[in-house]
């Protein structure tokens, strides 16, 4: 019999792979594996190197989440 949590199970399992992987990007993209992410528009897909660093983010995830925390900040001061 499925557990009613079954959903929230496979989600969460989703969302660890998911973060594993986004940890994984700037490893990948030192070994060649992912260089056609470089060809994406910054607005997408921003990537700094410099030093033997590399920095992967979204700008465009950025800005939702601060749209988003702004908004959850609002509602609870009214």
């Amino acid at each position: 019999m499925a557990s009613d949590y079954s959903a929230f199970t496979i989600l969460g399992l989703l969302l660890i792979a998911l973060g594993l992987l986004a940890l994984l990007i700037p490893f990948l993209l030192e070994s060649e594996a992912l260089r056609w992410l470089e060809r994406m528009p910054p607005i997408i897909i921003y990537i700094y190197r410099g030093d033997g660093f590399t920095f992967v983010t979204s700008p465009i995830l950025i800005v939702i989440s601060v749209l988003y925390l702004l908004y959850r900040w609002l509602q609870g001061a009214t």
